[in-house]
Order: C-alpha cells, then structure tokens, then sequence
C-alpha cells in the first residue's frame, strides 16, 4: 500500500519513495564530486565547470532518459530534498559570513551604497525585458538578482521547489555558472579602457556576489590599471563580501518582494493565463500558432501531471541529506574525519534553530534565523567562534552545492515543457542583468567615492 497520503494537492513521501532517489543522487554527487572540476580556456577567459554542474547536467540526463524512465513521483521527492537542502547551503553560507562581519562594520558609505546598483540592474532593468520575452513567472526569479547559492533558499522558502519562480532561478544560475564569469570578464575589459571611472568604482562593480564572477573581472580591470593592481583586488573582494552578507536579507526583504510587485505591476493588462503558469486549468496558448490545440493539449497535460507538491517529513529529508553531505564532503577533503561529522551536526543543529524560531516568530523566515544566528556564533564576537568555524571549515561549501544541484537536476525532467518556455530567452536576459548590475553599480560608486572618499 502507498505511503502517499493525499493532502488535497500536497502529499506526503515516506522512505519507500525517498530512499531510492537519494540513492541515486548519492552515487552521482560522489562520482561528480571525484571528477572534480574541468577549466576550459578559451582565449579571452575560462569557463569553470564545477562539480555541482556536472551533478545538475547528469541528472537532467537521468531524468529525461526513456530506458528506464524516473517517474514523476520520485522526480517531485527530489525536487522536496531541494527545499531542505537550501537550507543546509545557507547555515553554511553563514559560517562564510561571521568571520568578516567587522569588515561591514568598517566598509564606507561608497561600498555599502554601491550595491543599490546590483539591486537596480536585475530589477529595474532585466525584469522588463524578461516581461517582454515573456518569460511569464519564471520572470521573478530569473531577475530579482543574479541568483548565485543562496537565491535557491529565498525563492524554494517563498514560492517553493516546484514553482514557476524557481525555475528562473535555476535557468538564471546555469547561464551565470556557464557564461557569466567569461561575459564579465569582456564587459570589464571593455568599460576599462573607456578611461572614464575610477578602477576602484569599477573594482567596487565586480562585486555581484560571485567569487569566480569577481576574479575574472577583477583581473580585466588590474590589466587596465596594473599599478593598481593591490587596490584592485581588495576592493573587490571586500565589495563582494558585502553583497554576499546582504544579499540574503536585500533578497528576502526587499528585492524578491519589489520584482514580485514590479512583474505584477508590468503584467497587469496581459492575460494572466501564461503558459508558464503551473495550474492546468489556468494555462493560455504557447507563443507562436493558436490553432494548433494538439499541441497546446499535450502541454497542458504535462503541466498537469507535474503540478502539485510532495512533503518529507523532516527527519526523513534531513537523515537524507546528513548521508548524502557526509560522502561528497569528505570526497571534497580526501578524507573521512570526525571533524566533518561535527561540521554536518552544527549545520543540522542551526537548521532546526532556525525553523524552531521560524515556527515562534511566525514573521521571520527560517532562513534569515539561520543565517543571523550563524553568521553571530561564527564572528569573533561569539566565544566558541573558532571552535565551530574549525568543525563547520571541514565541510566544503561547494559540497553542498553539488548535492542540491544533483537533486534539481533529477528533478528538471517534469519541469521541460516549462524550461523550453524559457530556452534561448534567458541569454538576452542574463547578459542585459550583469551588464546592468555592473554599470549601475560602478556609476553608483563613482559618485560616492566622489563624495566620501
């Protein structure tokens, strides 16, 4: 008998359902995770593929496969071991956080000030033209920022693992993770030798919250002011530590509500009924033809048959997860340590705070309880500081990364019928966000250092 329980459209997923997909995603997060990451170069920069992307493309490729297709029961229980594995990724972002936050005490008015540009470029600008390639609700989550790691847990916490939402998110953070770092890396070459900017506002500008992003701009913009090169390069990286300790509460408080508001705002006179909408009932013609309702049918179909969510109970997903953590961290570290399994039993301890006191406060997120209160126990303002910042140190962070990413990769084979609505869309949108985002934030600078210094 099923362990499916129906809750009108949510049900729940005991073991029988769950063990089988973590099994699956145990042997590709090792085996990926072993394989470690391949640098291409070509020529005017280099694409970096991780092991959280390899883990993404080969479980969309188990997913999709017809030999022995996964059916969409288990494809839903993993897109449910995402929601819970965001949060892990975030308690580990925290611990990145405490241990720099007096450098935000000391950061200038010209720093702080100049992220109102990365806010401005994804929102005010990217958004409308994601409205207008009509990207439908996917258009939120592809461009209320750039959507590195932490932008999973801020959009799964709000809309869900199985939203229109998320799926921009993950569209957005694969062409990031594939083109961003090389795009950048001509954009700031570019704008470098305009001669007009100071190269610390455009050092400020590289700061978009991604470390590989960072670099390869960075160094486009040491080869243009090379005796500045010392400047430079610590500017940007404290600018990019800047957005990644505020990005998740801009994000959660004011850039995920504005572009909800924004696409609202910008859609009211379209029919409502998009084709990325998940509700069967509720679904309009795709681009292109009208007539063909054969077509139009199947799509609605397979929409349908992917709507509605899956529930875990907690101590099933987070034993899951535990395993699957322990066996890519430590084939990340080389070693099988002690010190690993304490990392993962302070990172479980700070999710199970943060949703204890999610549950009290009832207005406060869990994922703002979980990376407040782990980036305090991890700044040097708490006592046991370094003893935690040793334990959680052990577990790599990017670890945690490949396996939510395997996980949304064995998830994606539901979600084609919606991705193909976004396909060759998030290109134009992608390059116009970090286009936007770098130069308002480099102008933003330019006038602030103007003004402080």
């Amino acid at each position: 008998m099923s362990n499916l329980t129906a809750a009108g459209k949510d049900r729940v997923a005991g073991s029988r359902q769950t063990l089988p997909i973590a099994a699956l995603a145990l042997v590709i997060a090792l085996v990926v995770q072993a394989v470690g990451q391949l640098d291409i170069d070509l020529g005017v920069g280099s694409v970096i593929v991780f092991p959280m992307v390899w883990g993404l493309i080969l479980g969309l490729l188990v997913s999709v496969q017809k030999i022995r297709p996964l059916g969409i029961l288990l494809q839903k229980v993993a897109s449910a071991l995402v929601g819970v594995a965001v949060m892990l990724l975030v308690a580990r972002l925290a611990f990145n956080i405490g241990p720099s936050l007096p450098t935000l005490v000391k950061a200038g008015p010209a720093l702080l000030l100049q992220e109102i540009g990365h806010l401005l470029g994804t929102v005010a600008v990217a958004l409308p033209l994601a409205v207008v390639l009509r990207l439908g609700k996917a258009t939120v989550g592809a461009t209320f920022s750039l959507d590195r790691e932490p932008s999973f847990a801020m959009v799964s916490e709000k809309y869900g693992p199985d939203s229109d939402q998320y799926r921009g998110v993950l569209a957005m953070y694969v062409f990031g993770t594939m083109f961003g770092a090389v795009f950048i890396t001509l954009l700031t070459s570019l704008v470098s030798n305009w001669n007009i900017f100071d190269p610390l506002a455009l050092a400020m500008g590289t700061g978009v919250g991604s470390g590989s992003m960072m670099a390869a701009s960075s160094a486009s913009i040491v080869a243009a002011y090379p005796a500045h090169e010392e400047a430079i390069l610590g500017m940007a990286a404290v600018s990019n530590l800047i957005t990644t300790i505020l990005g998740v509460y801009v994000g959660i408080y004011v850039a995920l509500p504005l572009a909800d508001r924004f696409y609202r705002f910008l859609t009211r006179r379209q029919d409502t009924r998009t084709p990325e909408t998940t509700t069967p009932d509720a679904l309009s013609a795709p681009d292109g033809p009208t007539d063909d309702a054969a077509a139009n049918r199947a799509f609605r179909e397979e929409v349908a048959a992917a709507s509605g969510e899956i529930r875990i109970p907690l101590w099933l997903s987070l034993g899951v997860l535990t395993v699957l953590g322990l066996g890519t961290a430590s084939v990340a570290a080389g070693t099988i340590g002690w010190d690993i399994v304490g990392g993962y039993a302070v990172l479980l301890g700070l999710v199970l705070l943060g949703l204890f006191l999610a549950k009290v406060s009832r207005k406060i997120s869990a994922i703002v309880w979980i990376t407040t209160v782990g980036a305090y126990v991890s700044s040097p303002w708490f006592f046991a500081s370094d003893s935690l910042n040793s334990l959680v140190g052990s577990v790599d962070f990017l670890s945690i990364a490949t396996i939510m990413l395997t996980l949304a990769g064995l998830s994606l084979g539901k979600d084609l019928p919606l991705l193909r609505r976004i396909g060759w869309k998030i290109i134009p949108v992608g390059l116009v966000a970090i286009t936007a985002s770098f130069l308002l934030s480099v102008v933003i600078a330019e006038f602030t250092l103007g003004a402080w210094g």
